[in-house]
């Protein structure tokens, strides 16, 4: 098993370079991204308010956990203040983030129907946006060590591959999924019947004979936990048979990459998915989960590093890159959509294993410390000068 894991500023200065050079063709780059859609609101928790300008935040999950806790058997009241709404759902993240690198991107989700939601009007309109129903909500309360995604998505919960094909037409579905070189296929866990939709798109696809020419499908769980081991295996077993018409490459974060590794009996780390081993192993999940689907890549993605298993036709590559991790984000939801966005764009310009990894952290890096998605040229600069991970 060859190992990619150069020099980090070497990596990140030929990426920046590489980057550059594929600017001219990104735009004539067609991409698929689906197939949820949520109006996200931004909340920090107040712990104590000095004025009516002034307040300090709760500081950690934990900590307001604890609050919560002595509130028990008795009541309290907690201040959320909303500092942003806007849109969100892994899907439209994703796809934002490719639209800024200047990738031609069509949608297919939850964006409002039959009109389009506010939150989405200006997305819409830089898009081949189609929209199959009304979109989720979801309150996400952050925090300086992660966040609590409190979720509402009725609305979109039904999606299915009828009401999709219902939307666009047979001629217009078959027409996406024949020109697009990525095909992003996000939330799984809150569209329980999404993968009649994958299964539709997937068929569509024409046969090609050369491996090399046919699409990327990038698939994006979304926190699997609330769904069942028999659940997750079969959607598992999907995507190894999706290998045969696409390559398939599934993206994980640490707790998602042990719940795999737990239903496909690979070996866990005990009930912390969160625990220094597993930290430590991302490289080993990647490449046990790659194999044991048959896939054509893996990527674990926490928020200090990110590994990545590969098929490249010659055998497995391995790659780890650490990433420009800060302690204090300016936006940390929507992180890891923007890391899986810029792992695909580095696909999509021809990088290697390590590259990929680079791009998706430098892009995941940009957006924590900006609260936005980079542009093509700031992607480039930010790579040619990332950021050492704080604390080194």
């Amino acid at each position: 098993m060859p190992e990619a894991n150069p020099d980090r500023e070497q990596v990140a200065g030929a990426v920046a370079a590489r980057l550059r050079s594929f600017a001219a063709d990104a735009p004539k780059t067609p991409v698929l991204i689906g197939f949820d859609g949520f109006v996200d609101s931004i909340i920090r928790v107040v712990d104590k308010r000095h004025d009516l300008d002034t307040y300090d935040e709760v500081p950690t999950i934990k900590a307001f956990g604890d609050k919560i806790l002595a509130a028990d058997g008795k009541s309290a009241n907690f201040e959320f203040v909303v500092t942003q709404e806007k849109l969100g759902g892994n899907g439209p993240i994703m796809a934002n983030a490719l639209l800024e690198a200047t990738l031609d991107v069509s949608y297919i989700g939850a964006l409002g129907r039959p009109n389009i939601h506010a939150a989405f009007s200006e997305f819409a309109g830089r898009t081949e946006a189609y929209s199959v129903c009304d979109p989720g909500f979801t309150d996400a309360v952050e925090f300086g060590n992660g966040k609590l995604m409190l979720g509402k998505y009725a609305h979109m919960a039904g999606l299915d591959a009828a009401m999709v094909e219902d939307a666009l037409g047979t001629e217009t579905l078959t027409k996406l999924a024949a020109k697009s070189r990525l095909i992003g296929m996000t939330n799984w866990t809150m569209l329980p019947n999404v993968e009649s939709v994958w299964r539709r798109v997937v068929e569509l696809i024409p046969e090609r004979a050369d491996k090399s020419m046919q699409p990327v499908v990038f698939v994006d769980f979304a926190d699997p936990a609330k769904r069942t081991d028999t659940d997750l295996k079969g959607a598992l077993a999907l995507l190894s048979e999706m290998q045969a018409k696409a390559n398939v490459v599934l993206g994980l974060n640490l707790s998602e990459a042990t719940q795999v590794r737990t239903v496909l009996a690979l070996g866990g780390f005990g009930d912390d998915p969160g625990d220094a081993q597993a930290r430590a192993a991302i490289e080993e999940s990647a490449s046990k989960i790659r194999q044991a689907l048959g896939l054509t890549a893996v990527v674990v993605h926490p928020r200090e590093a990110a590994a990545a298993a590969v098929d490249r036709g010659e055998g497995e590559v391995v790659a780890r890159f650490a990433g420009p991790f800060v302690a204090r984000p300016k936006l940390s939801t929507g992180a890891g959509d923007n890391f899986n966005a810029g792992f695909c764009l580095g696909l999509l310009a021809g990088l290697d294993p390590v590259g990929c990894l680079c791009t998706g952290v430098a892009t995941s890096g940009f957006y924590v410390r900006n609260a936005r998605s980079p542009k093509l040229n700031e992607l480039a600069d930010f790579c040619d000068h990332l950021p050492a991970p704080e604390g080194e």
